[in-house]
């Protein structure tokens, strides 16, 4: 029997690291020709599966694949795109067998967050319930931070790092300029119910006069006047203030704050951006010049200014992924465990994929201080080693070097085109 090939995809918002995973399965893959084929990839996620849309990565050189570990992305194409169960859309499970039998693969592992670890676990079911053999590995990847098990989530440590960064600089910026301009500074970043990447701003303080000086977190209810009383006090004190907000800043009612009454199309609230209304509260209540940004997708491709060990990470979780596959552990998802915070020692582990499918982690009260307007040193303490180290791209004139892949395309083997 021919040796089966194995089928990658990316799933979800992209980070400045799930390349580096990517490079860590063809590499781990091509190590161990003697059960894996080929890797194929998905174009643009599991629509690649659906559509019989893959990729050869064996058409790029070993060069390029390892040049994959420092170029942001998604190097095959991503997809927000959520499979329903088997008895609501029989016919979509029923493709990708069609599609993995076609091109004769036995290994599928998918990369992603929350809604993929979703779809990795319903694969596992519905090929078991179809009599299908596919070995089926999740494979962690999220800005937000927040699946279940793991310690941290590949993409996010780099995440950290850009907005702690960002706020920092802009920290000093802002206090240079706050006599006769700006006083209010105010930075949106990404997080729909986890706060995690606002409390990473956090890290950009070392003293209370520091910015930034208020965080407002989804996990705690937005209060108007206590915001407004908090701004105040800080402009009064240090003659500026900055602002950490997450996306999913939520009223006591539990209502986004920048709800836009739009849906994504894994059916999630759109929202519609929360820095300019909270900067349009600073005017209107307490009349200070605002400024205000969107870190937006600058935060998750920033991969100039990645930390080390997510990068390191990110390549780790990609090789066990292989690894495991190999060994024929099915449903299951390679994870981080934490070993010891000082020194930060950390390791590979294995959860299954049913307990990290659609399962949120959120930030710990005890990591929010009592006021709800900052961190605490114990979060501080988990934060702190996940953005450490820098790894840099290599640069050509002046600017990252990145790789663009051959993406060469798979022949089709199938005569029934799939509608999505």
């Amino acid at each position: 029997m021919a040796k089966q090939n194995a089928f990658y995809a990316q799933s979800g918002g992209v980070t400045a690291t799930i390349n580096a995973t990517a490079c860590a399965v063809i590499e781990t893959a091509r190590k161990h020709r003697g059960k894996i084929g080929k890797v194929y990839a998905g174009r643009d996620g599991i629509i690649g599966a659906l559509t019989e849309d893959l990729i050869d990565t064996s058409k790029d050189t070993p060069a390029a694949i390892r040049a994959l570990r420092h170029t942001p992305g998604g190097a095959f194409g991503s997809c927000r795109y959520k499979l329903k169960g088997l008895e609501e859309n029989r016919a979509q499970y029923e493709r990708l067998i069609e599609v993995f039998k076609a091109h004769n693969i036995g290994y599928f592992l998918y990369n992603g967050g929350n809604d993929s670890a979703d779809t990795s676990h319903k694969v596992s079911e519905v090929a078991q319930k179809l009599g299908y053999p596919l070995v089926c590995v999740g494979i962690p990847k999220t800005v937000d931070n927040d699946l279940a098990v793991t310690d941290c989530c590949p993409g996010f440590g780099s995440v950290a790092k850009y907005v702690a960064t960002s706020m920092r600089e802009a920290g000093y910026d802002v206090a240079s300029m706050a006599r006769t301009s700006t006083r209010v500074f105010i930075l949106e970043v990404m997080g729909r119910h986890a706060g995690w990447i606002t409390a990473a701003c956090g890290l950009a303080a070392d003293a209370e006069s520091e910015a930034p000086h208020v965080l407002l977190f989804p996990e705690i209810a937005f209060d108007q006047d206590k915001f407004l009383a908090r701004v105040e006090d800080m402009v009064r004190r240090h003659g500026y203030c900055a602002v950490g907000v997450s996306e999913g800043l939520r009223w006591p009612d539990g209502k986004f704050v920048s709800e836009s009454g739009l849906r994504d199309a894994f059916g999630h609230a759109q929202l519609g951006g929360v820095a300019p209304l909270v900067a349009q509260l600073v005017k209107d209540k307490l009349k200070q010049k605002y400024h205000w940004a969107v870190a937006d997708y600058l935060q998750r491709s920033a991969r100039h200014i990645a930390s080390r060990t997510d990068a390191a990470q990110s390549y780790a979780v990609g090789k066990a992924a292989v690894e495991l596959a190999v060994r024929g552990r099915s449903g299951v998802m390679p994870v981080i465990v934490r070993k010891s915070q000082k020194p930060y020692k950390w390791a590979i582990g294995v959860a299954d994929l049913k307990d990290v499918a659609n399962k949120e982690k959120v930030m710990p009260r005890d990591y929010i201080t009592e006021d709800g307007f900052h961190i605490t040193a114990k979060c501080r303490q988990y934060l702190e080693p996940l953005v450490q180290g820098e790894d840099y791209p290599p640069y050509k004139n002046g600017l990252p070097a990145y790789v663009k892949l051959r993406n060469a395309a798979v022949p089709k083997k199938l005569n029934t085109p799939f509608k999505i």
